[in-house]
């Protein structure tokens, strides 16, 4: 397999996302290189999302377009994962004759195998559960897959998910909670702080319910667990760590413990990414949310007065079966009252094999989509507020790369997740920097989707040299 390479078409969550960079490491260490687009590549893997149809969709649409890049050279081979694979396994053999394997989301460490399979003309479906800690298991990075992500890196510590919210398909294409080992997460956060990384983002679908079903049944020490605010405390501890995040959390796992965490750990970042997905309680229990509007607003509350500067993000949906006018009021009403500093807002998507799916009452298309416009009309707003605030501060930037503006600017994130582009100085120069550092910024303009910065004169990055 030497000298071939590969490309990766990722869609979905920051969990996808670092399922393809675990896709890439591995295929580094088979020998493969990567290529920046699917021309230049031998194989070509797409990594997919089912939360919503559109990515679904988004999938079928590119494998019917993708007969001609496979005709185009003889040998290529295309594989689909991720949780449209894990959903429906082997169809996809049957739908696209020129697809050549398909691997669910517990699957990763085969791909190798099924690739060299793939070569030898078998096509495969692999898309069993296992609850084996060996998923966990994963060669260390290849130094070919560093590059823009230098300096921050997603850190896995738990997948699958328990809850069975009513819209969501998560536990169907992901599978039941299982939490890693706390030793192997602070090994590999040890790991990758000694080759540069600064920034670790903790993963898991219900990520703050790490442990839980262990420390529920006395079962900690045996499992090799701990309460996630402990595991976070442990994490603070490791040298060269700068900053700490989680993502995603559930507002039912919020713990008098974990909001202290917030209040007393150095590194752990002054931002949360909470879910909301809707501020009416009639609405939350037909979601089967778990928690009610009050409740929610008390965690959010209790975060605020542990850290008074802390930026609060979510998720919403709107148009789910039944809402009306009211409820929907009432989730603006609560957006308002919690003074998001930015939110993913969604139209509800029915997805086939949820409870929501069977739900009577939909909102038309057109009702949602103007409610969805409303929301996010409000969430401009107090976006914009919060970032005119910031004119005039000085704050710590890990830089990440190229900004989307272009004209060689740079851009990277400050401790409380608000994106920063970096301008050009005086002469118009592009600003000295290189990802993976992290310098010191003052802010001199706010637009409504990002902050835009100098760099402070003279001040010596803290990132990597």
């Amino acid at each position: 397999m030497s000298g071939r390479r590969f490309h990766i078409r990722t869609y979905g969550c920051q969990m996808n996302v670092h399922d393809s960079d675990k896709l890439a490491n591995l295929l580094y260490h088979g020998g493969f290189e990567s290529a920046s687009e699917a021309d230049g590549a031998d194989v070509l893997m797409i990594n997919t999302c089912s939360i919503r149809d559109k990515a679904e969709n988004q999938l079928y649409s590119d494998l019917g377009a993708l007969r001609e890049w496979k005709s185009g050279l003889p040998g290529r081979v295309i594989g689909v994962g991720g949780c449209v694979a894990q959903q429906v396994g082997d169809s996809l053999l049957k739908r696209f004759p020129h697809l050549d394997f398909v691997f669910g989301t517990h699957n990763l460490r085969l791909v190798p195998s099924m690739l060299e399979a793939a070569q030898r003309g078998e096509r495969r479906s692999e898309t069993g559960e296992t609850r084996s800690l060996e998923r966990f298991d994963l060669p260390l990075p290849h130094p070919g897959i560093r590059g823009e992500e230098q300096g921050r890196a997603f850190l896995t510590v738990m997948e699958g998910c328990d809850m069975f919210c009513a819209f969501c398909i998560v536990p169907q294409t992901r599978g039941r909670e299982i939490s890693r080992p706390a030793k192997g997460i602070i090994e590999e956060a040890r790991r990758l702080a000694e080759h540069g990384v600064r920034e670790v983002t903790l993963l898991g679908q219900t990520v703050n319910a790490y442990g839980r079903h262990a420390e529920r049944r006395g079962h900690s020490e045996q499992a090799g667990t701990l309460p996630f605010a402990e595991l976070l405390s442990e994490l603070n501890a490791v040298p060269g760590l700068e900053r700490i995040r989680y993502t995603s959390p559930h507002p039912l796992f919020f713990d008098q413990a974990l909001i202290q965490a917030h209040a007393s750990l150095e590194h752990l970042c002054p931002h949360v990414h909470i879910p909301l997905q809707s501020g009416s309680d009639a609405v939350l229990e037909k979601m089967r949310r778990r928690y009610t509007r009050d409740e929610f607003l008390g965690i959010t509350e209790g975060l605020k007065a542990a850290v008074p500067d802390i930026a609060l993000t979510t998720d919403v949906i709107v148009g789910f079966p039944g809402e009306k006018e009211k409820d929907f009021l009432e989730t603006l009403d609560l957006v308002q009252a919690v003074g998001f500093v930015d939110s993913y807002s969604f139209k509800y998507s029915s997805r086939p094999g949820t409870t929501a799916a069977e739900f009577a009452e939909a909102v038309e298309g057109p009702e949602a989509q103007r409610r969805l416009e409303a929301l996010q009309e409000v969430q401009r707003s107090l976006t914009l507020a919060h970032h005119r605030a910031c004119i005039g501060r000085r704050v710590q930037i890990l830089v990440h790369g190229e900004s989307r503006r272009g004209r060689g600017q740079l851009c990277g994130r400050d401790a409380h997740h608000r994106l920063v582009n970096l301008a050009p100085d005086a002469a118009g120069a592009a600003p000295r920097a290189r990802p993976g550092e992290i310098h010191e910024v003052e802010i001199v303009e706010a637009t409504p989707h990002s902050l835009i910065g100098s760099l402070v004169p003279g001040e010596a990055s803290a990132g990597i040299a």
